[in-house]
């Protein structure tokens, strides 16, 4: 059994219309999810599949973060898929650099974040005080080192010019070239 504890204004995100989408996290994970709506606390057992089970609670915090149920349920597809969780208050002084900060992931009109998607792969959340990212173990890398870079202060080019590097390594690793897709 595990614990997961979520925003309350999620959960009606989590639960989903008429239950819709508490039963398909069940059915997907193999899990019984029991949701206190007063205080967003979600206790998942599991009735089938440890492993899956084991997900379901990645699942659940990944759409208390800010993620779409679909993107959320992403992570059974492959068992490479994974949720990672950057916590941006710890890199902020005070209210006003934690919005500073959670400003710089974003981006001008949320280029920055989109940015970090469209070179990656990855899917990127800034919701509250944290930044989640949905991807493969080297694409939640390369975010969570251009995320790491921005809240150090790094120039949004540098970390532009970073992104783009990875992304030709991870063509040219698989046998692309990189003009090709870049028209």
């Amino acid at each position: 059994m595990q614990h997961v504890k979520i925003p309350t204004e999620r959960i009606g995100v989590l639960i989903g219309e008429g239950g819709e989408t508490v039963e398909t996290i069940e059915q997907a994970a193999e899990v019984e999810l029991t949701i206190d709506s007063e205080d967003g606390a979600v206790r998942i057992e599991s009735v089938g599949d440890t492993v899956k089970g084991m997900t379901a609670s990645n699942i659940v915090e990944a759409i208390g973060r800010g993620f779409s149920p679909e993107e959320a349920l992403s992570l059974l597809d492959d068992e490479m898929r994974m949720f990672d969780l950057i916590n941006i208050d710890r890199a902020a002084r005070n209210d006003t650099d934690l919005r500073r900060k959670k400003g710089r992931l974003i981006g001008e009109g949320g280029r920055t974040r989109e940015l970090m998607e469209e070179l990656t792969g990855a899917s990127v959340v800034i919701y509250g005080s944290t930044m989640g990212i949905i991807g493969s173990p080297r694409q939640v890398e390369i975010v969570r080192s251009a995320a790491d870079m921005l809240l150090d202060g790094a120039p949004h080019g540098a970390v532009y010019s970073f992104l783009e590097r990875k992304r030709v390594e991870e063509l040219k690793s698989q046998g692309m070239d990189y003009h090709e897709f870049s028209d």
